[in-house]
C-alpha cells in the first residue's frame, strides 16, 4: 500500500530518506512477500519489538497484520519519519532509542548519506572499510542516543510474539540484554561480521532450544522452510560467498 500523498509532502523534509522510502513503501510485491513471511510469525493482538525500525516498513508489515508494535529507531530523523508514518496509530508505540546490553547512553555513529547503515557499532564500520559491496560508505557524525534492553522492553510491554532485530553489527549486544528466552526472534547478519551472527546463534543456544532459517537479502523468503539446528545454520552462513552480502536469520524456540 503506498504512503498517502500528505504523509510523503511531510517526509520530504527529509531527503536522505528518499530512497528508503521509495525501496520500503513503494514495492507492493515486497510488501506482499513480506506480509506472507510475518504472517507465519505473528496473530493479530500479538505483540512484535521492531528493534532498529528505520523508518518503520516492517513496523507497517506487522500491522497490516493485526499486531502491536513496539518501534524502537534512535536516529532522529528516522524517528521523526516514523511518528509522521505511523504517529496517529495507536498500536504502534514510537521510543527514538536504541537497544543494547545495559541500559544508558551510547554514541550512534550516522551514515548522513545512507541512513540506513548507521551503527553503534565501530566494528562494523572497521569491517565495512575496504570491504567489496561497501565502497564509499561514510560514517560522518555522531550523536549520543539513548539505550534500553530487551528485558526493560519486556517488563513495560509484555513478552512479545516475535522481535525484529537490525542494528548493523549491534545484533549480539541486543541478545546480551536478553535474560529469558523469546518464542521466535530474527537477527540480520552481514557477510563482513559472520562472526556476529554465529554469536548471536551462541547467545541463544545459552537461552533457549533454537531453531533456524534464513532470509537473504531482502528476498522475505525463507531459504531451507523447515528450522534447521544451530550447528547446521553455522555452516551454512560460514559458506556463504561474500556478495551474499546480509540476511535476516529466525530464530524459534522449540521448547
Amino acid at each position: 500500500m503506498p504512503l498517502p500523498a500528505d504523509v510523503l509532502a511531510r517526509l520530504e523534509a527529509f531527503p536522505a530518506l528518499a530512497r528508503s522510502v521509495a525501496i520500503y513503501y513503494g514495492d507492493p510485491a515486497r510488501q506482499a512477500a513480506m506480509d506472507a513471511l510475518h504472517g507465519r510469525l505473528v496473530k493479530p493482538g500479538q505483540t512484535v519489538f521492531d528493534i532498529g525500525a528505520h523508518i518503520g516498513d516492517r513496523t507497517e508489515s506487522f500491522r497490516r497484520l493485526g499486531a502491536k508494535v513496539v518501534a524502537l529507531e534512535p536516529q532522529p530523523d528516522c524517528a521523526e519519519a516514523i511518528r509522521i508514518i505511523h504517529g496517529a496509530d495507536k498500536g504502534v508505540t514510537i521510543m527514538e532509542q536504541a537497544c543494547g546490553a545495559v541500559a544508558g547512553r551510547m554514541m550512534l555513529h550516522v551514515n548522513s548519506a545512507n541512513p540506513t547503515v548507521s551503527t553503534l557499532s565501530e566494528a562494523f564500520i572497521q569491517a565495512a572499510d575496504g570491504a567489496g559491496g561497501w565502497d564509499g560508505q561514510v560514517w560522518d557524525r555522531t550523536v549520543e542516543v539513548r539505550v534500553t534492553t530487551l528485558d526493560r522492553l519486556i517488563a513495560n510491554h509484555g513478552v512479545p510474539a516475535f522481535v525484529k532485530i537490525d542494528v548493523e553489527g549491534h545484533e549480539s549486544d541486543v541478545l546480551n540484554g536478553l535474560s529469558t528466552p523469546l518464542p521466535a526472534l530474527s537477527f540480520e547478519f552481514t557477510t563482513i561480521q559472520r562472526d556476529v551472527a554465529l554469536t548471536c546463534i551462541e547467545r541463544l543456544r545459552s537461552l533457549g532450544r533454537y531453531r533456524y532459517d534464513v532470509a537473504l537479502g531482502e528476498s522475505q523468503q525463507m531459504t531451507f522452510g523447515s528450522p534447521v539446528s544451530g550447528p547446521e545454520m553455522v555452516s551454512y552462513i560460514a559458506s556463504l560467498p561474500h556478495a551474499a552480502n546480509s540476511g535476516d536469520i529466525y530464530a524459534f524456540n522449540a521448547a
